[in-house]
């Protein structure tokens, strides 16, 4: 595995989780995005997070959508 690949998942990985910790579905994750003006449909955003490929900006918009206020990475 490529080292790039091991932070690919992770960040792909924490946004996942985070949506599955709190029950939230990619339509509704558009919808909490657009609430704050970003625009994407749920096919978009399944299809980015699951290249892993996206911006730090792209994360933090998610997170704080999803409504992740605290992260903890561990040992990461």
């Amino acid at each position: 595995m490529k080292s790039d690949d091991k932070w690919v998942n992770l960040a792909k990985g924490i946004i996942r989780a985070e949506m599955t910790r709190r029950s939230i579905t990619y339509d509704q994750l558009a919808e909490r995005l657009s609430a704050i003006g970003i625009e994407f449909t749920a096919v978009n955003l399944r299809n980015k997070v699951a290249r892993g490929g996206f911006s730090a900006v792209f994360f933090l918009q998610c997170l704080s959508a999803i409504g992740c206020t605290q992260l903890h990475l561990g040992d990461a």
